[in-house]
């Protein structure tokens, strides 16, 4: 199995440097992450500068203030050859649960290895802990989907529990769960007196019922949920109709 694997903590974040370890026991793996955190980036591309990459000495590929979605797209249309066979993302220091998969540099890598035609998982810790754990689960997965390939056309967002492998109690496929909206902005000044605003942690859980990621991974369970690219509201189109020939809108130009 051949294995693009980025984040959004940087090159050198212990989740990322945990899981390659794993995945190299019976995988061929190419590290392409950005040299930085740049937690919260989404899908963001570098458009009006260049990219330049540092080759560390154990092969992985650091991209210099590059994007988790610069690492994949200059992975895949780059850096790795043989092209890889899956894209994974992670694993990220803390959840991806919820709105979280809005701003997420993970989901993100993931979402681009998908529209760039690869299958594609984002893996998250529900902590900082136990890394280890979210290796063990993310590799018994990909070698599920080796021996029997999962053909959905999604992206897989995996979430674990902060906790020993033992005390996982097993997978749930979940939804999306919501959070309330964020509100928090921190006021502070700079030692010149200038204003500095920090933006605030993310909404409380707003929508946590028991087939969401919030509610598996509080119980024990690892949550996958199957994500998608394609962003239409299709139940809202016929109402969109409608409402467009009630208001006329479109008629005179």
């Amino acid at each position: 199995m051949r294995i693009l694997l980025s984040n959004d903590d940087g090159v050198m974040a212990p989740g990322l440097q945990t899981l390659a370890a794993a995945l190299r026991e019976f995988a061929q793996v190419q590290v392409v992450a950005p040299n930085r955190n740049r937690s919260a980036s989404s899908n963001s591309l570098t458009l009006e500068s260049p990219l330049r990459i540092d080759t560390l000495a154990n092969g992985d590929i650091s991209v210099i203030d590059g994007t988790p979605t610069d690492c994949v797209y200059l992975g895949v249309n780059a850096l790795m050859r043989p092209h890889p066979e899956i894209v994974v993302s992670g694993i990220n220091a803390g959840p991806n649960l919820g709105d979280d998969v809005i701003y997420s540099g993970t989901v993100a890598a993931a979402m681009e290895g998908r529209h760039l035609g690869f299958p594609a998982l984002a893996v998250s810790l529900d902590g900082f802990q136990h890394y280890d754990t979210a290796a063990q689960v993310t590799c018994r997965l990909l070698k599920a989907l080796a021996a029997h390939p999962l053909r959905t056309g999604r992206i897989l967002n995996v979430n674990v529990p902060d906790l020993p492998l033992s005390q996982i109690k097993g997978i749930k496929v979940t939804r999306c769960g919501s959070r309330h909206p964020a509100d928090k902005v921190i006021h502070q000044h700079d030692p010149r007196g200038r204003d500095l605003y920090w933006i605030g942690p993310p909404g409380a859980k707003h929508d946590a019922g028991p087939d969401t990621d919030f509610a598996a991974v509080e119980q024990g369970y690892v949550s996958i949920t199957p994500l998608q690219v394609d962003l239409t509201a299709y139940h809202a189109q016929d109402l969109l109709s409608s409402w467009l020939e009630q208001t006329k809108v479109g008629e005179e130009w």
